[in-house]
C-alpha cells in the first residue's frame, strides 16, 4: 500500500473510488443538510449514491458502507461512519474508519481511493490532528496487512486530501 497526502479537492482526484465522512446513518439522509464533503459529493453525484446508503441501515461507528457514485466518474463511493449521533468524531471512530474504508476498497478490489480527512470540520478534530491518526492508521494497516488479504497481489494507492480550494486567476 502507498500513501501520500495532497492538497486540492475530493472530488478532482484520479482514484477509482472517494470516501465519504459520514455519519452512522440513523437519521435519513434527506432530513440532514450535508455539509463539507458530503454536501459536495451530493451536489455533484446527485442523491442516488444517498438513497443507496438509506437502504443500507445503520453503520457501526467505524465502520464502511459502499454505493454506487451516481453521476461522478468514480467506481464507487465508500460512506464511512466516522462521527457519532452527537456529531463528534473520536480517535476510535477516525481510525476505525480509515481501516474499515481500506478493507472495503481491497474487497471491491480498487487500485486507489481518495480520503478527505475523516474527523474534522464538523467531527470537532483540528485537520492535523486528524490527519495524524488516520496516517498512523494507514502505517498498522501495512504492517499487519487488511482483512487478510494478499497486499502483495493486492497493492492499493491511498490519497488523503487536505482540501483546499481552487484559486481565480
Amino acid at each position: 500500500m502507498s500513501a501520500r497526502i495532497v492538497e486540492g479537492d475530493l472530488l478532482d482526484q484520479e482514484t477509482e473510488a472517494i470516501v465519504n465522512a459520514w455519519n452512522r446513518n440513523i437519521i435519513p439522509w434527506w432530513l440532514l443538510i450535508p455539509q463539507g464533503v458530503s454536501g459536495a459529493i451530493k451536489r455533484q453525484a446527485g442523491t442516488a449514491p444517498f438513497r443507496e446508503l438509506a437502504r443500507k441501515g445503520p453503520i457501526p461507528l467505524g465502520g464502511a458502507v459502499a454505493t454506487s457514485a451516481g453521476r461522478l466518474h468514480y467506481k464507487a463511493i465508500i460512506h464511512v461512519a466516522g462521527i457519532n449521533v452527537l456529531w463528534r468524531a473520536s480517535r476510535e471512530s477516525i481510525a476505525g474508519s480509515v481501516q474499515s474504508a481500506i478493507h472495503v476498497a481491497r474487497t471491491l478490489e480498487l487500485r486507489s481511493i481518495a480520503f478527505p480527512i475523516i474527523g474534522a470540520g464538523s467531527g470537532g478534530f483540528q485537520i492535523d490532528q486528524a490527519e495524524r491518526i488516520m496516517c498512523e492508521e494507514l502505517e498498522r494497516q501495512e504492517v499487519k496487512g487488511v482483512g487478510n488479504l494478499d497486499a502483495t497481489r493486492h497493492d492499493l494507492e491511498v490519497v488523503i486530501v487536505r482540501f483546499a480550494r481552487k484559486r481565480s486567476r
